[in-house]
């Protein structure tokens, strides 16, 4: 008998991730009144029927899901940081939304890690009700038309190890995103490279 080859189980996205809440309002509080996530879908725990089910829109169709139980108060003691657990939730936030994450959170009295520059990307980090840690980032650069912003990181990341860079930055980016343009988009002129222009 042959054995057949093992082959990928492909992916083509997050589907959903599901995490496990409090009570039913305090994770609707959290995810569409400090996050702005819309509230789109509630049912029971089809494993659970003690526990509810609550579905986020986190801004780009894919669901954020809570199972909530009325016996369950909020505790904001952080969530282990152990080998196979989860480290942080990210979620993306536009450019003129992250200049106001700060604000938004001290008037709430939350705590959190200020702008954190990452070269690609500016991120900020705070702990939701539940001790989980939560990041908000933003992407410092708009990928080419019909490419993902996958795209242009695997491209900046090729330049970044050619030139021995310790990691992406904006100067990567910048060539990266030339790259793929040139690349991907045709011209009629013999010689696309940079000239003076003036």
């Amino acid at each position: 008998m042959t054995k057949t080859p093992p082959r990928k189980i492909q992916t083509q996205g997050v589907h959903h991730i599901t995490l496990i809440g409090a009570d039913r309002q305090s994770s609707i509080d959290f995810w569409e009144g400090v996050l702005g996530m819309p509230f789109i879908f509630d049912q029971p725990n089809l494993d659970d029927p003690n526990e509810g089910h609550l579905y986020f829109d986190p801004g780009d169709g894919r669901l954020i899901t809570v199972f909530t139980n009325e016996n369950r108060a909020p505790d904001a003691t952080p969530v282990p940081e152990a080998v196979g657990g989860l480290h942080h939730l990210a979620f993306n936030v536009s450019q003129a939304s992250f200049a106001q994450i700060a604000e938004r959170l001290d008037a709430r009295g939350v705590k959190h890690s200020g702008p954190v520059d990452r070269g690609f990307m500016d991120s900020l980090y705070f702990r939701d009700p539940l001790g989980l840690r939560i990041e908000l980032a933003s992407y410092r650069f708009a990928p080419p038309e019909g490419m993902r912003h996958a795209d242009v990181l695997l491209e900046a990341h090729k330049i970044r190890v050619a030139h021995g860079d310790h990691h992406i930055d904006r100067a990567h980016l910048a060539d990266a995103i030339e790259n793929l343009v040139t690349r991907s988009q045709a011209s009629l002129s013999q010689d696309r490279s940079a000239k003076h222009g003036y």
